[in-house]
């Protein structure tokens, strides 16, 4: 199963870069029909992974992936599901 990994801890704090790379990585898995992206907001104050989240909400953006998936063992981890 391919997989690709955004760790967003070094650009926690650009609101610009960080939505750009979302972008970025939900266009790469839709093009390389990558089945699953890892994203790690990190844990911190919980800011990050509801923007990440926001942003997976989008009408436009949901309608790229299947499903996602918050880690039960790891609150600073989030799965997109792809089907292709």
């Amino acid at each position: 199963m391919a997989k690709i990994k955004l760790d967003l801890h070094d650009i926690y704090n650009k609101q610009g870069a960080i939505e750009a790379e979302l972008n970025r990585v939900m266009e790469e898995a839709v093009s390389k029909k990558i089945s699953l992206v890892e994203i790690i907001p990190g844990k911190g104050s919980g800011q990050l992974k509801k923007k990440v989240i926001r942003f997976l909400d989008q009408k436009h953006i949901k309608k790229l992936y299947h499903r996602v998936e918050k880690d039960s063992k790891n609150f600073g981890r989030i799965f997109v599901h792809f089907k292709h």
